[in-house]
């Protein structure tokens, strides 16, 4: 093992990523420490405002969840405190969902690449919900168009976005593309770490699409 191997994952480590085999080798290595040696030690609460901020807004109708690029299920255990139930978790590295499955938040794991075509059916899912994976070198705007392609009229979609990818990856425009066919959306500007955090990382901003599917 390289010594390269040897260091544990950082933001930058993340940040770095340029192809989905990348993500799979990293968050491959990373599943079993991220909650301790990530989440916590850097205070990273934008799982929890992503999860608060869509049990603010949901009803009846928006179930079943997805939860899109799950990792180890820090939006899940929110919604699940919220009652939000049942909640699906979809990412693309088998040992982040192993994680997240032993958290008791979610019905069922669906290992996916997601900026290819999902196997799940038009229309299945009444909520949607992302936090951490539209970054840099993760995944981009055209993921949006699978996602509303698989969730039901009325969905609500609660979406973070690294604001500084946001125009410069698509979204914005994405999100204009769809616009007749969507109500209600807004831009919830986040700070997506706490007190705890670096400098650096409390000065980042997550841009939170928020929007109901027609």
């Amino acid at each position: 093992m390289s010594r390269k191997d040897d260091k544990a994952p950082t933001l930058a480590t993340a940040y770095a990523v340029k192809t989905p085999q990348d993500s799979i080798e990293l968050y491959g290595r990373w599943a079993k420490t991220y909650d301790k040696d990530f989440a916590e030690k850097n205070d990273y609460v934008n799982p929890r405002q992503i999860a608060d901020a869509f049990a603010a807004r949901a009803t009846a109708e928006n179930a079943p969840v997805l939860d899109v690029g799950a990792g180890t299920g820090l939006v899940g255990e929110r919604l699940k405190h919220h009652a939000i139930q049942p909640v699906d978790a979809i990412d693309i590295s088998p040992e982040m969902l192993d994680v997240a499955m032993g958290k008791g938040c979610y019905r069922a794991p669906i290992i996916a690449d997601l900026t290819q075509p999902l196997d799940i059916p038009v229309g299945t899912y009444g909520g949607v919900v992302c936090a951490g994976t539209f970054t840099f070198g993760h995944v981009g705007a055209e993921a949006i168009d699978e996602l509303i392609r698989i969730a039901k009229p009325g969905a609500l979609f609660v979406l973070g976005i690294n604001k500084k990818v946001y125009e410069s990856a698509g979204f914005k425009a994405k999100f204009e593309e769809f616009a007749a066919g969507m109500r209600g959306f807004e831009i919830l500007e986040l700070q997506g770490y706490g007190a705890r955090a670096s400098a650096e990382m409390q000065a980042s901003r997550s841009s939170v699409a928020v929007f109901w599917k027609l």
